[in-house]
């Protein structure tokens, strides 16, 4: 983009004002610290200037908002059109609780529902189940039972809201779930939204939530998204997660790289399918952390969309445009939060918010100062919610579209991010002898993935322990005053209240009805067949999380992670 005589006047100009400016200043006082870096550790220069982005090529690399390859966004208009979709993960004991939150933050101004789901729920484990003791509606809604989500959505007309939903081994159940309840309310299937996560490869990389073997969920999920392709098309059948990466210890590189290997690895197993790339593609999204390094989080959103331009056309043969733009949402990091001075995680939250919305996110969750303690207060939520409000009101920063296009510092942290997220994906690739999919189910199987994140969290807890990593208010600025707030309680009676519910299911329900949906299902799988409408037919019999998912884990049999060593 700039002429080599000046670059070559700015060189000059750099090393001069180096040696007469900068060179007495640091003599006298020095800097604050011998290294600057991001919390993933990647070295940040001094200054940035046009010399270190010379080898950028303006159309190519960055383009314009709504052009190839979507480094400054899908949209050629961005927030001035319309604002991020405003989410906040809502959650705990049972489903008539949970209703009365997502009232609550509709009437506040919330503009998609994000549904959190206890561990039962989450593990394909019912309520009454003896490994579900204690922990039933603890860290999210428990969902056993089509009657479970008619209590959870009463009142809310799903054509009228998005919907996320956090669970990936029983998504398709819950899928399945929130597709019957449409049918009773009367709205098409093609026009309800929202998006599941249902991303089992993160699962076996990162979460660590499973019931079957990485082969055989991964063909559940690619069954999800045919059937979203043919039934649903308005529905995002997978949220390709990195959060959860980063929320293990990754680097933002990592998270990159991992993120988006995970989601060409689906692509090619839809591929495999035969599924057309241009049919399925434009419904897949993608979930990513933003962390407390500013510049590095806004660089990691920009490489995300261009890598992933520059992959979807080139290695897979994508055409229409909407199968080349990165749509993602974001969630601020939870990891980041403290238990010590719970106020100062406000601040946090607010920047990281603030780097997914100059990162140019399509969704936003911003987390509750109180979660390091407990599941979200109201007033909590009030204020993670108005954050975001505030920066879309009140801030500015969503009236220019990439505000930060062109800084010297943010594009070459961009080409930096790339450079080292792609030599991560290639690797992968080669793993697999040249197949993205099979490389990660061998890194997977290898535990590679489990090693580079491991090294990663180490490295980073080292640097805090050595003072390194300043955590305000951790290993500096510590206070002794009791600074704990006043948290939400889970009802201890909430365990018996839905184990009741669903007795008094099982109790009212066609057993005939459930045993035959049930055969279907076992049907499906050992013929090989899309297991979507089955699921559909036995939710809708009011059979259970736990015995829909007892049918696969039956027919393909349990997983136990292989134990690694660094």
């Amino acid at each position: 983009m700039y002429d080599e005589d000046d670059l070559a006047e700015i060189r000059d100009a750099k090393e001069e004002w180096e040696e007469e400016t900068l060179g007495p200043v640091l003599d006298a006082y020095g800097e604050r610290k011998d290294r600057f870096a991001t919390v993933s550790n990647l070295e940040v220069d001094r200054l940035y200037t046009p010399d270190d982005v010379a080898d950028i090529d303006y159309e190519e690399d960055l383009g314009m908002p709504g052009e190839e390859p979507y480094t400054r966004g899908p949209y050629p208009t961005m927030y001035r059109g319309r604002t991020w979709t405003m989410r906040q993960f809502a959650g705990f004991g049972t489903a008539e609780e949970t209703n009365e939150r997502f009232h609550y933050l509709i009437d506040e101004g919330q503009t998609g529902l994000s549904t959190a789901f206890d561990m039962p729920s989450l593990m394909g484990k019912d309520s009454d189940d003896p490994l579900s003791d204690g922990e039933v509606g603890k860290e999210g809604v428990a969902v056993d039972t089509l009657r479970d989500m008619e209590v959870l959505f009463d009142g809310i007309d799903l054509g009228e809201v998005s919907t996320s939903f956090t669970i990936n081994p029983s998504a398709p159940v819950i899928y399945a779930m929130y597709i019957a309840l449409a049918d009773q309310q009367g709205v098409p299937r093609e026009e309800i939204r929202g998006t599941l996560q249902n991303d089992m490869l993160k699962e076996f990389i990162a979460q660590k939530e499973w019931v079957i073997p990485p082969k055989p969920s991964l063909d559940i999920v690619t069954d999800t998204i045919e059937f979203a392709v043919e039934e649903t098309p308005k529905f995002k059948p997978i949220s390709i997660s990195g959060y959860h990466i980063r929320e293990a210890g990754s680097t933002a590189v990592q998270e990159l790289a991992f993120t988006l290997a995970d989601g060409f690895a689906y692509v090619e197993d839809c591929l495999d399918r035969g599924l057309d790339v241009d049919e399925f593609a434009p419904q897949l999204s993608f979930f990513f952390n933003s962390h407390n390094s500013f510049f590095e989080e806004v660089a990691k959103f920009r490489a995300a969309r261009r890598i992933y331009a520059n992959v979807m056309d080139e290695w897979y043969g994508a055409e229409a445009e909407a199968s080349k733009q990165l749509k993602f949402h974001t969630q601020t990091a939870g990891q980041s939060l403290t238990a010590q001075q719970p106020l100062n995680n406000v601040v946090r939250v607010t920047i990281q918010a603030l780097a997914g919305v100059l990162g140019g996110t399509q969704s936003l969750h911003t987390n509750s100062y109180d979660e390091a303690l407990a599941l979200p207060s109201e007033d909590a939520v009030r204020v993670a919610l108005r954050t975001q409000q505030i920066i879309a009101e009140e801030s500015g920063a969503a009236d220019i579209v990439d505000p930060l296009g062109g800084s010297f510092a943010v594009e070459s942290l961009t080409d930096e991010v790339e450079d080292k997220a792609m030599a991560y994906i290639e690797e992968i690739e080669e793993m697999g002898d040249g197949s993205i999919r099979d490389g990660v189910l061998e890194g997977i199987e290898q535990g590679y993935f489990h090693r580079e994140i491991q090294d990663a969290s180490y490295e980073y807890q080292e640097r805090v322990e050595a003072g390194e990593e300043t955590v305000v208010g951790v290993n500096e600025y510590e206070i002794e005053e009791d600074t704990k707030p006043d948290i939400l309680k889970v009802d201890e009676d909430v365990q018996e209240r839905q184990r009741r519910r669903l007795a008094n299911v099982k109790d009212e329900r066609d057993d005939a009805a459930v045993e035959a949906a049930l055969d279907d299902l076992r049907d499906a799988i050992e013929s090989d067949e899309n297991v979507m409408p089955a699921i559909v037919d036995a939710v809708k019999a009011y059979a259970t999380m736990g015995e829909i998912m007892n049918v696969f884990e039956a027919e393909y049999g349990s997983y136990q992670e292989t134990a690694t060593i660094a």
